[in-house]
C-alpha cells in the first residue's frame, strides 16, 4: 500500500464520524484508530509482524504487567491517564525543551500533557481529566505499551 493511500485513509478517519477503520489488501493490513491523534499500523504481508504491531492490532489490554512500569498503588487517589497507544514517551516537545508537565502542575482535561511517538508520528496526548499532576511514572524515552500507566492526576 502507497502511502498517498495511507495518507487518504488517514484523512477519511479525522474527518467522518468513524473512529476505527481495518482494510486488509494483498500486499498487507492497515488498522486506523481515531484517539486524540490517529494511530496506524501496517503490516506487510510478506514480512513477520513485528510483536509491538501484533500486540497493537491485538485485543486492548487493560493494564501493563508490573515489570513493565509501576502501577499505581491501591491507595492512590484520582484520575491515571494511561496510553492510548504502543510508542515512545516523551515528556518534551522538542528534544531538550522543557516537559510539557511536571509533578504539581494543574491542568485542564484538553492540556498536552506528553507526546507518544508511534511509527514516526509524533500523538500529542491530553490529560483527559482536569486537575493537579501528582506522579509521573513513566522516564522520558521509555517504550510504552496500550493500557500503560502514564500520569496519576488529582
Amino acid at each position: 500500500m502507497d502511502l498517498r493511500k495511507l495518507k487518504t485513509l488517514i484523512d477519511l478517519v479525522s474527518e467522518s464520524n468513524i473512529s476505527e477503520l481495518e482494510i486488509t489488501e494483498a500486499e498487507g493490513k492497515v488498522r486506523i484508530v481515531k484517539a486524540g491523534a490517529p494511530a496506524v499500523a501496517y503490516v506487510p504481508a510478506a514480512m513477520p509482524a513485528p510483536a509491538a504491531m501484533v500486540e497493537a492490532a491485538a485485543a486492548p489490554r487493560v493494564a501493563a504487567s508490573p515489570a513493565e512500569a509501576p502501577a499505581p498503588t491501591p491507595e492512590e487517589t484520582g484520575h491515571v491517564v494511561t496510553s492510548p497507544m504502543v510508542g515512545t514517551f516523551y515528556r518534551a516537545s522538542s528534544p531538550g525543551g522543557a516537559p510539557l508537565v511536571e509533578v504539581g502542575s494543574a491542568v485542564k482535561a484538553s492540556d498536552p500533557i506528553c507526546i507518544i511517538e508511534a511509527m514516526k508520528i509524533m500523538n500529542e496526548i491530553e490529560a483527559g481529566h482536569a486537575g493537579t499532576i501528582t506522579k509521573v511514572l513513566v522516564e522520558n524515552g521509555q517504550p510504552v505499551e496500550f493500557g500503560q500507566p502514564l500520569f496519576v492526576i488529582e
